[in-house]
């Protein structure tokens, strides 16, 4: 009898399916690029296909286009009738983000993260104790309860008390609270160099891998140029860069008024920037100096730096940039917080976020 032979499964493709598929990544880069404009989008995918072929005679983008109208990643309801994403569009390029960002993540269990405290916590470990008032039946460990009564009392005169019950200890959990600082200036796109779109991805899959892994945990996203201000989540892939200085302190005032609001210990900052500080507001007017490190700017800066240790809340800082003036002014900023940083190449950036991340959540309290 011969019996099984396995071999490598290749499956087949799926025809029109999977060259939507293939289409529907690389239009997902393109609106992610041109932060949200479908149209433009759609005007590259175009050129594209003319230049790579990338569509079929069996399936071309008029085919596409209905596709994303019929399968609600686009709409044209408005006013104007103009293309627009959608926020199942928006979902999948968060979705699409962390999987390029953080491919490399195992899933668990409930997604919150550890601290060295035991106790009536949230999660079962391998340690036994005994019982103690106030825990509850779903924490006794039945088997060792039953084996000590067996011990204790014999079969003859089986039964279980206060005293023979063991109990599974339980880790206790802690939530974080993230700011996440992202530099929209316009060295961000200077010199013809693309580094707001790999922001815009790790910011994306952070959100993502927050409200998927850590859903406990809470993240408020700044963007900062002369001046800083919130936006939402579900906004990060209309974000562009504008005809901004870099207003560093604006940005670090306004996240740690956000993190004075959350109740739990556990606080952070990351700063995703390509540059150094260049504009101070005073008063109603903007102070202002691209040329070198204005030590105004830089010593309001410092004193924030200072600040956010003194309230214990790291800052984490990412610079997409290694001009030795720059890597100074970091050094120097980081040794005052406290905290850490980073100096990547867009291709690195996500894998070290993602790092700092796991071990900033992993403190005791």
């Amino acid at each position: 009898m011969l019996g099984y032979r396995f071999s490598e499964f290749v499956p087949e493709e799926s025809g029109q399916n999977a060259d939507f598929e293939s289409l529907l990544k690389i239009f997902l880069q393109l609106v992610t690029i041109t932060g949200g404009d479908v149209s433009e989008a759609l005007a590259w995918l175009n050129n594209l296909d003319k230049q790579y072929n990338i569509t079929s005679d069996e399936y071309g983008m008029g085919n596409f286009i209905d596709d994303l109208k019929g399968k609600g990643y686009i709409t044209d309801e408005n006013p104007e009738g103009r293309f627009e994403i959608t926020g199942k569009s928006e979902q999948t390029i968060r979705r699409s983000a962390l999987e390029e960002i953080f491919g490399k993540l195992k899933k668990s269990g409930k997604g919150q993260h550890k601290t060295f405290y035991s106790g009536s916590g949230d999660e079962t470990n391998t340690d036994r104790r005994e019982y103690r008032f106030g825990d509850t039946l779903n924490q006794i460990s039945m088997t060792d309860s039953l084996r000590n009564a067996q011990i204790n009392h014999g079969l003859g005169d089986f039964r279980i008390t206060e005293d023979d019950l063991e109990v599974m200890e339980n880790e206790y959990k802690t939530q974080t609270s993230t700011v996440l600082m992202i530099d929209i200036s316009h060295s961000m796109i200077l010199y013809g160099e693309d580094r707001i779109t790999p922001a815009k991805k790790v910011a994306m899959a952070l959100s993502e891998l927050i409200l998927q892994k850590y859903k406990k945990d809470t993240l408020d996203i700044i963007v900062f140029g002369n001046d800083a201000w919130q936006i939402e989540i579900k906004d990060l892939p209309y974000l562009q860069v504008g005809p901004y200085h870099t207003n560093t302190v604006a940005g670090l005032e306004l996240a740690m008024d956000l993190l004075r609001r959350r109740k739990n210990p556990n606080k952070q900052i990351f700063m995703i920037t390509d540059g150094k500080p260049t504009c101070l507001k005073v008063g109603i007017k903007y102070y202002k100096n691209s040329f070198g490190l204005d030590k105004k700017i830089l010593n309001k800066t410092l004193n924030l730096a200072a600040q956010c240790r003194r309230l214990d809340i790291p800052v984490t800082t990412f610079m997409i940039a290694s001009d030795p003036y720059l890597k100074q002014f970091v050094q120097e900023f980081t040794e005052v917080n406290n905290g850490n940083a980073y100096y990547s190449s867009l291709k690195g950036l996500g894998d070290l976020i993602f790092e700092d991340y796991r071990r900033n959540r992993r403190k005791n309290f």
